[in-house]
């Protein structure tokens, strides 16, 4: 059993920037990473994919190669393929690599799980060819892999740069489908204009990648509504709405895509409270400044603390690791402030432009609230008719319609259904999110074999023979 004074969950932006500072502190630190490369999804496989894919992926995505080359310190045991499937007493995480179980525990946690996709129920996509966007990019940085034939639908900053890619590659996409209306944006300029002034970077690359698309002849369609995927066997077309006037483009991919939200999982399983941001329509875990949790020794950090972007989760690792070091003794706490004045400085201006962003580019409503056929639950087939349904025979929150249909106790264990399940139940029973609640997250957080759980249970009794 390994025993480390820093266990970090997950090698993205967040949980690099805070290894590699707590090693710098002097403490040891234990990286458990579910790739088998540091990165996470913003940077994955960024050390091979940044030489060969340079000019496709862009600058930003060569800002990961720094925090990924800085894991190359002593006091850091980076652990690959490590998928962490329950924490016990707050700070001892179980985990399994190549099929062997094990434990490693820290006098402090810092979970780094990022983000997730927020799940765009349409009618159709289920259907093979549709995909989320963020996988389309995933295959374009691990494998080179392109898709061709494609429409973008939804909103969102990410739709516009793997378009832009995908111009770069040579397979510029037929169309992007966008949801976002004049009255989204005329309604973020004028509550959120002076935030969009102050994190003008974040605006400026927006705008050069708009104008990347123009330059490539791609069609956009702003506006969208009554999205829905044709095809019998696979993917064959997207009808929509825009500006009044039905539409449809033939194509043999659909790329959804609107939003990102916390990856919650990990922090619920101990659980740290969360609480419903109206602005990002979803929940985000309660912590401190510092990212600390109602937990004395768990802290969160990045995007799985709330979506503010790469740069701004790499700050946030930082900050968390100074109050670790801190809350261990490595440095005082007139070091641990003084090092966090510029880091919050700087958080504060990538930050800046996030409510803008939030409030120009919406979730679809459409698919906050599908149509009845439509399914939500794709582990376990279960539709939004059928959440309806739950609710008018007194279902009042996530955990309960368990019993009724089994959403959410599929393989993702509610990772993809868990909000839509939660609008659909608040909505039919007339109550808040925030009141209508999200599923109880119960480990194993993943999949675990009993052939793991029987190995852990002869390592603990092979150590305790030792210890005798």
């Amino acid at each position: 059993m390994t025993e480390a004074d820093l266990v970090v969950i997950g090698a993205g932006p967040a949980g690099m920037s805070a290894a590699r500072a707590a090693a710098d502190a002097g403490l040891s630190v234990v990286l458990l990473d579910e790739q088998r490369k540091a990165g996470g999804q913003i940077y994955r496989d960024v050390v091979r994919a940044a030489k060969v894919r340079a000019d496709i992926l862009g600058p930003d995505f060569h800002k990961g190669l720094e925090l990924v080359h800085a894991l190359r310190h002593a006091n850091i045991h980076h652990i690959t393929g490590a998928t962490v499937w329950q924490i016990e007493r707050n700070t001892r995480v179980a985990y399994t690599v190549e099929g062997a179980a094990s434990f490693v525990t820290g006098k402090c946690l810092l979970i780094a799980t990022g983000a997730l996709e927020r799940p765009i129920p349409v009618p159709g996509w289920t259907l093979p060819g549709a995909m989320t966007a963020g996988a389309a990019q995933i295959l374009l940085k691990q494998s080179g892999m392109l898709v061709e034939n494609a429409v973008l639908a939804g909103c969102g900053p990410l739709l516009y740069l793997v378009a832009a890619q995908m111009c770069r590659a040579g397979t510029p996409p037929q169309a992007l489908v966008e949801t976002q209306s004049t009255a989204n944006i005329l309604a973020a300029v004028l509550h959120h204009g002076m935030g969009a002034i102050q994190g003008w970077r974040q605006l400026a690359k927006g705008l050069g990648l708009l104008s990347e698309l123009r330059s490539s002849g791609v069609k956009r369609f702003t506006g969208a509504s009554a999205i829905a995927i044709e095809g019998s066997e696979h993917v064959e077309a997207i009808r929509f709405t825009a500006r009044g006037r039905r539409q449809r483009v033939e194509c043999s991919t659909v790329l959804l895509h609107h939003g990102v939200v916390a990856n919650t999982q990990t922090a619920r399983s101990i659980g740290v409270p969360h609480h419903w941001d109206e602005l990002q329509r979803a929940f985000v875990p309660e912590k401190n400044k510092w990212g600390r949790t109602v937990h004395p020794q768990v802290y969160i950090a990045g995007d799985g603390a709330g979506i503010g972007g790469a740069d701004a989760a790499a700050i946030t690792g930082r900050i968390a690791a100074l109050a670790i070091a801190g809350e261990l003794g490595a440095i005082t706490q007139a070091e641990r402030d003084a090092a966090a004045l510029p880091l919050r400085r700087d958080l504060r201006r990538e930050l800046a432009a996030r409510p803008f962003i939030d409030r120009a580019y919406p979730p679809y409503g459409g698919a906050l609230s599908p149509a009845d056929e439509t399914i939500i639950c794709r582990c376990e087939e279960v539709t939004a008719g059928d959440i309806r349904k739950y609710a008018k025979i007194g279902c009042r929150g996530p955990n309960q319609t368990k019993a009724f249909g089994r959403p959410g106790m599929g393989p993702c264990q509610g990772r993809y259904c868990g909000l839509t399940v939660t609008e659909l139940l608040a909505a039919a029973n007339g109550l808040s999110p925030q009141d209508t609640g999200y599923y109880r997250i119960r480990p194993p957080i993943k999949p675990v074999t009993l052939g793991e759980l029987a190995g852990l249970a002869k390592q603990i009794e092979d150590e305790k023979e030792t210890a005798q």
